[in-house]
């Protein structure tokens, strides 16, 4: 799952971002609407996290426009606005869901499970290969039954991985997806994350096997 956090708050930004790591997403954060409307277009995401008061502009304009061209695109707000009046108008806006700041990260995250479960475009099977499992909904990858620890963007890259199974995945196709909107991810950074699965996944009686295609990028395949 990746999500766009759209909030001119660094502390804050710093903890969603946190929050959304723990939770196994990845969160591409923005401070303004013509960032936001940059990141929507040129990357796909599940979910937008939606601040109101932006520096240039006004949130609800950009979730109008969200409605206009990203029709599917779930939004929640989040927001100091808390007044009912407000609250109001930000789901008549299109907003799928309204969230008064201070919040608590348990509820931020139970409230984003609720709006993709909701959304049938966001609803994803669970990932088989060998005797791994790989659940999207709560980025939990498991062999044999026992849950397999990854940090977040080595969970990112298995599950990529496991969707094109017995498939060639190109690096550059792997370098975008497991960057940060704005940060490039370089291709030592994912070789040093490839490297660090299979080391998870050595002991364990996986069945499956990651080969490097040498100058193309990688593959996940059946062990014979």
């Amino acid at each position: 799952m990746r999500l766009l956090l759209v909030e001119d708050s660094p502390r804050l930004i710093e903890l969603v971002s946190e929050t959304m790591r723990e939770a196994g997403w990845r969160l591409d954060a923005v401070s303004s609407v013509r960032a936001a409307e940059a990141a929507i277009a040129e990357r796909e995401h599940d979910l937008v996290l939606l601040d109101l008061g932006l520096p240039d502009g006004e949130g609800l304009d950009l979730l109008r426009w969200i409605r206009q061209e990203h029709a599917g695109l779930p939004v929640l707000i989040i927001t100091a606005r808390g007044s009912v009046d407000e609250r109001v108008q930000g789901l008549d806006a299109g907003a799928d869901d309204y969230l008064v700041k201070p919040f608590h990260h348990r509820e931020l995250i139970s409230r984003c499970r609720a709006m993709l479960r909701r959304n049938p475009l966001a609803i994803q099977p669970v990932l088989e290969a060998g005797a791994m499992r790989f659940d999207p909904a709560t980025a939990e990858l498991s062999c044999d039954g026992a849950v397999v620890p990854l940090p977040p963007r080595e969970r990112s890259l298995i599950e990529i991985l496991m969707r094109e199974v017995g498939r060639v995945v190109p690096k550059r196709r792997l370098e975008v997806a497991l960057s940060e909107y704005g940060q490039e991810l370089s291709a030592n950074a994912l070789e040093l994350a490839v490297s660090r699965v299979r080391k998870r996944l050595q002991p364990l009686d996986t069945g499956v096997l990651i080969e490097t295609v040498r100058g193309i990028g990688y593959l996940l395949r059946t062990a014979a």
